[in-house]
């Protein structure tokens, strides 16, 4: 009868869970789509770049996904079998609410395990994949982003093009004006030219055919008593120009920053942070991690008190409650790894005394629910709010009546 319980209650879990992390995940890489597809709208395999960066971005969002989902799981399952009276059935048949929530408890274990994976490896590893496109995303051919008749930046150029041929590499009539500062201007005209490939350098080259090109020596100056710069005109068949510039003609190697390292090497250079990090900076993101690794257990604890009501007009500020403290713990651990990052606060000040508190409170709820008879005090803290919160919007939508009638 055990075995048919625990597989009933996952039964009831699985399709609020599931539900939660894919729509999670899809809203989460959807407002980053938009934001990738400004920076690769226009480039060879664009859409094919943007999946890629995505993909890398999944172990990310699903860190942050996973815990959500998992708590809204819990409350809407345990809140439809407590609202069908499934749970009372339980308790008279001798089954108690800890073997009830006992499944849900070995799902976390095995979900933290998950987490250790994916925070401890996955994470470092993806993120570091992903400054990697973007990297080499934002050093490919700029011609790839001209549009016609639009001037254009590249480096120390500015640049229009006319009649852009994308697929060919080809156009007609280009306008180039290059500020070099101290080391003068340049303005070139062509009546047309192509991309060429360079195995020379990673810069996008143009080759120019039929143009001009004026050339001065230094930047004029209104001053009276400045003799003007000297300039040269010149016209030419044929000409190559690079555009824009490039850093360094490969990504750095994994390991800069105490994020894109995996948990044993975050653990082993705690005290020999790499040349990008800080020992607090190793410190603040190494507690975080572990913080985060033991926040899935604590969930169904946290979460199966507050599922507990038959009232229907109190599940929606129940509900409420229970995300708004869930949140409220993730801002204040992100905020405490800021200060342990950037002013050494301690790491068991800022984050663990936050962590163990809300977890203390959630074991508390829990044994109280489990194994007492006692009311909830929390039922009568949220009868009062919704009946105020009733009173609030009835006044409200009273006003706006008479207004409407006026």
């Amino acid at each position: 009868m055990f075995r048919i319980v625990d597989r009933y209650v996952l039964r009831q879990l699985a399709k609020p869970l599931i539900t939660s992390v894919v729509i999670g995940l899809l809203v989460l890489l959807a407002e980053r789509m938009v934001r990738l597809l400004d920076t690769t709208l226009g480039k060879k395999n664009s859409i094919g770049v943007v999946f890629e960066m995505l993909a890398y971005l999944v172990p990310h969002y699903l860190g942050v996904a996973l815990p959500a989902a998992l708590f809204l799981g819990l409350l809407f399952s345990f809140n439809k079998m407590s609202r069908d009276s499934e749970i009372d059935a339980f308790l008279a048949s001798g089954i108690g609410l800890h073997r009830i929530a006992q499944p849900v408890a070995i799902l976390s274990l095995i979900l933290a395990a998950l987490s250790v994976l994916i925070v401890g490896w996955l994470q470092p590893h993806t993120r570091y994949a992903y400054r990697a496109v973007v990297f080499d995303v934002k050093n490919v051919d700029v011609f790839y982003l001209a549009e016609e008749g639009i001037f254009m930046q590249a480096g120390t150029r500015t640049f229009i093009l006319d009649k852009l041929n994308r697929s060919a590499g080809s156009f007609e009539r280009i306008f180039l004006f290059d500020n070099r500062g101290n080391g003068g201007i340049e303005t070139v005209t062509a009546s047309n030219g192509r991309l060429i490939e360079n195995t020379d350098t990673r810069l996008p080259v143009l080759r120019l055919q039929n143009g001009h090109r004026l050339q001065i020596d230094r930047m004029p100056s209104l001053a009276p008593d400045q003799t003007p710069p000297s300039s040269t005109v010149s016209n030419f068949e044929e000409a190559d120009t690079p555009l824009g510039q490039v850093a360094d003609k490969t990504f750095r190697p994994r390991g800069n920053d105490e994020r894109e390292l995996t948990l044993p090497e975050l653990i082993t250079l705690q005290d020999n942070p790499p040349a990008g990090a800080k020992p607090d900076q190793m410190r603040a993101e190494l507690h975080k991690r572990i913080i985060a690794m033991l926040t899935m257990p604590m969930l169904p604890f946290l979460a199966v008190p507050f599922a507990l009501s038959r009232r229907r007009n109190q599940r929606t500020y129940r509900f409420g409650v229970a995300l708004i403290l869930l949140v409220a713990l993730h801002e204040v651990i992100e905020q405490g790894a800021i200060a342990t990052r950037s002013n050494g606060t301690s790491p068991w000040l800022t984050m663990w005394l936050p962590f163990l508190s809300v977890t203390a409170f959630a074991a508390w709820r829990f044994w109280s629910a489990s194994f007492t008879l006692q009311p909830d005090h929390l039922d009568r803290v949220i009868d009062r709010f919704a009946t105020a919160m009733r009173r609030f919007f009835s006044r409200i939508t009273a006003r706006f009546r008479r207004g409407e009638a006026a």
